[in-house]
Formats: structure tokens, C-alpha cells, sequence
């Protein structure tokens, strides 16, 4: 591993997005005795689900184990799109045919709603339409995106478009892929400020939001649930889970069904600016097809590059993933070994043993979770698909009611104990594979 160096200021462990962004208040008093909808969790699916339910017509109030947001909400890479995680053939597979064209019809819809949301409530986040494009790390991956392009153009209308090799400089300078895939449509935002529009939508609308009140325990009553928190019992008609990559023991079967993988994130000193333009003249959101799952994009003001990867599959001290995820940037990009890292953060991205979202209910007890890695579109869409639903509201339909959450032997408790090995089957086996297919193409 290249030595690390860092800023002055440098600030490991802290989310760059952090910088200059009050954590949100919860209620002065303490939350409600009852609710028509108690949603479990502040971050986007919760918050999304509060205000829709409120604009329905029912009471509701929101409640965080920790402080509203400071989960994955503002420590993800502020990429967003919704074009689907797998194939139309995959999903097929899994779900049969009219589902997977619902999920691949879906795609659009769900960034414009989104879209619309920030529109509508004034939401200052940022939001860049800066495109997104998928790197194919071999020749295999590249041949494989080309078929993938058929089929997105086919089923939906997501619009993508194949980069030939040749083409790549117009977007990234590097001579680490083979072709791409170009999803102009997608966009870029600040998560943390997201995050604070959608609360202040939450608290304009007079719901009541309590951090630091974790929920214990949740038991059925004759009239709907009746929720354990160190503060007070809450009575609820309705439930929306909202807990995704940070899941408590309180709700062990999904627990068990999407388990927190972490994401790890650093972010450069601000950057001469002709070489942010050599390196990155497209401006884009950028991802590889490896198992390394590198993402990388420019800061808001266009200063800095934010890169992003699967530096472990468990926790591990911030220096190491800066380190790892330093050495993959100065892969991609060599000319920044002299670029000083002001930020090194985490957080838990929340994975379906599908890899794919999954709305649900059970008498009373509704869910949207399971996002694995796309959340930043699909869980304020389908936070609010799981609220209305709750309340019985037609507009509560999704596609994504049709998929699951399932068990594997990998994961026989709830506690994600496969990660260690899975860690080092990773490390040792599929990144060196890779790595090695890479310089073969």
C-alpha cells in the first residue's frame, strides 16, 4: 500500500457530506402515545413514508434508534438512478416474466417521483444531471453490457448508450477499461442535504420525529402494536419498518433477510482544476463492473474526487479503508499519488440475498428495505410505495411487492457472522482473479 497522507484538517471516521450540516433536532417533547402509521427509522425510506402518509390523511410519527439521518441517508456517494440491479433474464428467473417487466417499467417512473419530490418540497441537494457511466473492467464485462443495453432498451425506457473503448476519454482518462455504459439521465446530489430537505418537509407538516428512541421491542395488540422505546409505550394502527442496513435485534426475521455490508468512502483535497478536467472531462458518476464495486464521482463544487468501494465486506478502521481504497484510485488514476485525502467514512449499505428491494407487509407490519446499493432513489420511492400501502391507498402499488426477502445457509442467525469469511474469500480469491482478468481484458 501506497503511505497515506492527509490533510491538516483531516477528519477520518466523519462523512465528507457532514461538513457545515447541523444534525437535525428531534421533538422537544416526548413522541405521541398513538398513531395512525409509527414508522421505525428517520433516514430517506422513513421520512419519505412519513410524508406521504401524512398527505394521505393519517397521524403519524417517526422514530430513530440513533440521531435522524445519520445512517446510510448521509454517508452514501450521493449517486442517483434506479436502472434495475439485474438482468431482465435474472429477474425473470426469480420472479417470472410480468415481474421483471415491472421492475425494468419501474425504473423511470421511480426517478422521476423522486425527482419531483425534491422539485415540490424546494430541496437544495444539489442535484447535478451529470449522467452516470459503468466501466467494464474486461472485454467479458464489456460484451456482457452491450447485451445488457438491448435488453434495458427493449423493456424500458431507461435510456443508456454503449461507449466503445475509443470513446471512454470524452468521459474518464484511464486506460484501466474496455467500454462502458453511459446512463445519461442519472444524476448526482448532496445525500446530506437530501436528507435535511426531506426532514424539514417532515417538520413542516408538524409529524413528530425522536431520535435516539430506539424501539425494544414491538408487540400486536387486538387494535394494531403497541412499541417498547426508553421513553414510552406507543400504540400504532400500522407499522412501516424503515430500518434497512441498520436493522435491530427487535426485528430479527428481517434482520436475518438483509444484512448490513459496509461501503467506504474518501474524499481528496480539493484538486488543480486542470487536473480534475484531464482526469475526469466528462463530469460524471462513475462505477466499475468488478467485485470491487469502486464508484467514483466529483464533489458538487467540481474540487474533489469522492471514491467509493468495497474496501472490506465487515468493519475495519477508517486508516485501512483509506489505504485500500487509495491504492484502487491510484489504479484508476495514477496521476493523483501526490493528492492529500481530507475524509475517510462508512456506512451500511443494506443487501437482499436477491440483491434487490423488496416492499412487504404482515398483518400490520409493513417494510421497505433490502435496497443494496440503490437506494438513494428506490427507498424514498419505496418508502412511500410502503406507506400508502399501509394505509390501504391504491397508490401503495409496486413491482417491487413481487419480490422477497429470503434466507440463506450462509446467514443461519441474525447476526451477519458469514462477512469474516466472505471477507477473505473476497480479498484472496475473487479480487485477485480479478485484478488478473483486468490486465488479461
Amino acid at each position: 500500500m501506497a503511505p497515506l497522507r492527509w490533510t491538516n484538517d483531516a477528519r477520518p471516521g466523519q462523512p465528507y457530506w457532514w461538513d457545515g450540516i447541523a444534525a437535525p433536532a428531534s421533538g422537544p417533547k416526548a413522541p405521541p402515545d398513538s398513531s395512525d402509521l409509527l414508522v421505525i427509522g428517520a433516514g430517506y425510506t422513513g421520512l419519505s413514508g412519513a410524508i406521504a402518509a401524512h398527505d394521505a390523511g393519517a397521524s403519524v410519527v417517526v422514530l430513530d434508534a440513533g440521531i435522524a439521518g445519520q445512517g446510510a441517508s448521509t454517508r452514501n456517494g450521493g449517486m442517483f438512478g434506479a436502472h434495475p440491479r439485474l438482468g431482465w433474464d435474472a429477474l425473470e428467473k426469480a420472479y417470472g416474466a410480468s415481474a421483471a417487466d415491472g421492475i425494468f417499467a419501474e425504473a423511470t417512473r421511480a426517478m422521476d417521483w423522486v425527482k419531483s419530490l425534491i422539485a415540490s418540497e424546494n430541496i437544495d441537494c444539489t442535484l447535478q444531471k451529470t449522467g452516470r457511466i459503468q466501466l467494464a473492467w474486461t472485454r467479458a464485462h464489456f460484451d456482457n453490457q452491450k447485451e445488457l443495453a438491448k435488453v434495458v432498451q427493449a423493456k424500458s425506457d431507461v435510456v443508456v448508450q454503449v461507449v466503445e473503448r475509443d470513446g471512454l476519454a470524452d468521459h474518464i482518462r484511464t486506460g484501466r477499461y474496455f467500454g462502458g455504459l453511459l446512463f445519461p439521465q442519472h444524476c448526482a446530489i448532496d445525500p446530506a442535504r437530501f436528507h435535511a430537505g426531506l426532514f424539514a418537509a417532515v417538520r413542516r407538516r408538524g409529524i413528530p420525529v425522536h431520535g435516539n428512541c430506539a424501539v425494544t421491542s414491538l408487540e400486536r395488540t387486538q387494535s394494531g402494536f403497541r412499541a417498547i422505546t426508553p421513553e414510552r409505550a406507543i400504540r400504532a394502527a400500522q407499522v412501516l419498518l424503515a430500518t434497512n442496513g441498520y436493522t435491530t435485534g427487535a426485528f430479527n426475521w428481517h434482520r436475518a433477510r438483509v444484512f448490513p455490508l459496509p461501503s467506504f468512502l474518501i474524499a481528496t483535497e480539493p484538486l488543480p482544476p486542470d487536473l480534475i478536467a484531464h482526469i475526469a472531462p466528462g463530469k460524471r458518476m462513475m462505477v466499475e463492473t468488478r467485485a470491487r464495486h469502486s464508484y467514483f464521482r466529483l464533489s458538487p463544487d467540481g474540487s474533489r474526487i469522492l471514491f467509493g468501494g468495497r474496501a472490506a465486506m465487515r468493519p475495519i478502521a477508517p486508516e485501512l479503508a483509506a489505504a485500500r481504497l487509495r491504492d484502487t484510485m491510484l489504479e484508476v488514476w495514477p496521476e493523483l499519488a501526490e493528492a492529500r485525502l481530507s475524509h475517510v467514512w462508512s456506512g451500511n449499505t443494506g443487501y437482499s440475498f436477491d440483491h434487490m428491494p423488496n416492499v412487504g407487509s404482515d398483518r400490520g407490519l409493513h417494510w421497505a428495505m433490502g435496497f443494496s446499493g440503490s437506494g438513494t432513489v428506490m427507498a424514498p420511492y419505496l418508502g412511500a410505495k410502503a406507506a400508502l400501502g399501509a394505509l390501504g391507498d391504491p397508490r401503495g402499488a409496486t413491482t417491487y411487492r413481487a419480490t422477497r426477502l429470503r434466507r440463506s445457509w450462509l446467514h443461519p442467525t441474525p447476526r451477519p457472522h458469514f462477512l469474516r469469511a466472505a471477507d477473505l474469500w473476497y480479498r484472496h480469491a475473487v479480487d485477485i482473479r480479478e485484478t488478473r482478468a483486468g490486465r488479461r481484458g
